[in-house]
């Protein structure tokens, strides 16, 4: 099965889905001058997010040309230490917006003007926005080279298409670029909830491969009807997709399940906003994913979960569906790839009698979903608002004394259930902070396998906040160590055939706030990557001994410099 593009018209091979979504297919070309081969693509489950984007794959190498995908300008250029680091925004007459990301360099026309603004602010990661008739661009003009910069962990391009108006990425792959894919998704699980999704009441099915279809693995030809618990029932499932050429790991463009034939739900990934995309936390199994590294994407909807617009079809139980125990149904699960490819999940399910254990609530407080959740004690307030929570949870809070900390360590539930943005937490010390320390304060922070720590404010009556968004154990500690600052070059080396001075720096505690790089003198345009902080040799090094400070300042003001003697 394949999908029919014509320019004016996307027919969609799905049944149930009516709707059928204009999209240009002969507007836009490759960005790159190779065959596409993809390490992502649109819809991927990624931690925080959903993936908005192509994720394009550049032979293992940096520095490819990279191409306007049509006519239009270039609108925004930013460049950042982490998300996309180096990218650019073209808009074009036909009311889309193509993105550019994880770039080195641009062309020198967009490169030298960034440069100057750079100077003429001394920042080196500034977010631009240019007028129409600035720097317009043709239909294959080279406008940058590839890269691996902001959160990339290899050589790629990230390639997106939006919607002008609505500022939406929409899945690329709907705008007809070749993209050479002959192999159906894989399925290897499927979840059966019953109730919360957080509560552990869930039963995980392996499937595998049985002729054309799919089928649970323990099931033999004597008995297909898998026997389930009784009552109200959501379904996940665990796969995977893939391309030719590419041992890389896609995702599938729409799932659908049925019920006796009858279409239950319907997930179609096609358009994602950046406003909704951190519901990938309630679109997906979170905690199991945060336990067992797997996504399991649910074909349900928890109370909490605002992505209305990624189920195309869903009935009125939310998605879920009645198993009881009168008759066999027959449960049948279609994945379709953006090419048209299908794999089916088919067989029957029965209800027994539900021996599921009722949840203990006696040792936890009862936090509710679209509700404002609040907390208060003499040392540790907080509140969750009525958007914090996907779905009700039985919460835990505890605390254990510490004699090396400046409060007791407190457990806020596990950090195995997720929260939808950030919040205010307040901890009060157990003694009183000297005036010179205050700056000090630092909050940690452990989800049971690492620490990470962040600045805490001082605020009023001795207590101390910071924004966070995770749960697990949080606790007030003082930080007086600066960062370590590592040089990659000898002191008094030559440098006259290097391209860039580069320095590794670390903070044990928090992280780099600042940085800065002056040059006999002057400020030069040092850049982030991680923990890697480098300048790249322009006409403000030029032929001579030259002395360069470096000075990195963490989160409470720890500050660290280091001395470099060369000669350029």
């Amino acid at each position: 099965m394949h999908i029919i593009r014509t320019t004016i018209l996307l027919l969609l091979p799905i049944i149930g889905l009516a709707q059928a979504t204009t999209y240009p297919t002969d507007y836009f070309r490759n960005p790159l001058d190779i065959p596409i081969l993809l390490a992502g693509n649109f819809g991927e489950c990624r931690p925080g997010h959903f993936h908005s984007g192509l994720d394009i794959k550049t032979q293992g190498k940096e520095n490819l040309p990279v191409y306007a995908a049509a006519d239009g300008y270039v609108s925004r250029i930013k460049t950042d230490k982490g998300g996309f680091g180096h990218a650019i925004y073209l808009t074009h007459p036909n009311g889309f917006t193509t993105l550019y990301a994880h770039l080195n360099d641009y062309a020198p026309f967009l490169q030298e003007h960034l440069r100057e603004q750079q100077y003429r602010n001394k920042r080196w990661n500034l977010d631009l926005s240019f007028n129409p008739d600035q720097f317009p661009v043709n239909k294959g003009q080279q406008i940058a080279w590839s890269g691996n910069t902001g959160s990339s962990t290899a050589p790629h391009l990230h390639f997106e298409v939006r919607d002008s108006k609505t500022e939406h990425p929409l899945n690329p792959q709907l705008f007809g670029f070749s993209v050479k894919d002959e192999l159906p998704p894989t399925l290897k699980e499927i979840y059966f909830y019953y109730g919360n999704v957080y509560d552990g009441k869930h039963t995980s099915v392996p499937v595998s491969l049985k002729g054309k279809t799919y089928k649970p693995s323990k099931l033999t030809p004597s008995s297909d009807t898998l026997l389930l618990p009784q009552g109200l029932t959501g379904i996940g499932f665990v796969a995977d997709d893939y391309m030719n050429g590419s041992d890389n790991s896609i995702t599938f463009y729409t799932a659908q399940l049925f019920l006796d034939n009858n279409l239950q739900s319907t997930v179609t990934l096609n358009d994602i906003g950046y406003d909704v995309s951190r519901y990938i936390h309630a679109y997906t199994d979170y905690t199991t994913k945060q336990k067992n590294k797997k996504w399991v994407q649910c074909l349900f909807r928890i109370p909490g979960n605002k992505l209305k617009s990624l189920y195309t079809t869903i009935n009125d139980k939310g998605g879920k569906m009645l198993i009881d125990t009168d008759t066999p149904r027959l449960l049948r699960l279609l994945l379709t790839d953006n090419n048209g490819n299908t794999t089916e999940a088919s067989f029957y399910v029965k209800g027994t009698t539900n021996d599921l254990q009722p949840t203990t609530t006696s040792d936890c407080t009862p936090f509710y979903a679209s509700k404002i959740n609040e907390y208060k004690t003499p040392n540790i307030e907080f509140s969750l608002d009525e958007n914090q929570l996907y779905d009700d949870v039985c919460f835990h809070i505890s605390s254990t004394p510490s004699a090396a900390t400046l409060t007791d360590k407190y457990q806020l539930h596990y950090p195995f259930i997720p929260l939808h943005h950030y919040f205010d937490l307040r901890l009060k010390p157990k003694k009183t902070i000297p005036l010179n320390m205050r700056s000090k304060v630092v909050l940690l922070y452990s989800d049971g396998k690492d620490i990470d720590g962040m600045a805490a404010t001082p605020t009023d009556k001795g207590w101390y906040k910071a924004s966070v968004r995770n749960l697990g154990t949080y606790w007030l500690h003082t930080d007086t160590t600066p960062p370590v600052i590592n040089s990659l070059q000898k002191n008094g080396a030559n440098l006259s055939k290097a391209k860039q001075i580069t320095f590794n720096v670390k903070d044990a505690t928090t992280s780099v706030r600042k940085f800065s790089g002056m040059l006999d003198g002057k400020w030069i345009c040092f850049e982030q990557h991680g923990n890697s902080f480098f300048y790249v040799f322009d006409d403000h090094c030029p032929p001579g001994k030259h002395q360069l400070i470096f000075t990195a300042e963490d989160e409470n003001g720890n500050e660290a410099s280091f001395t470099l003697g060369f000669v350029r």
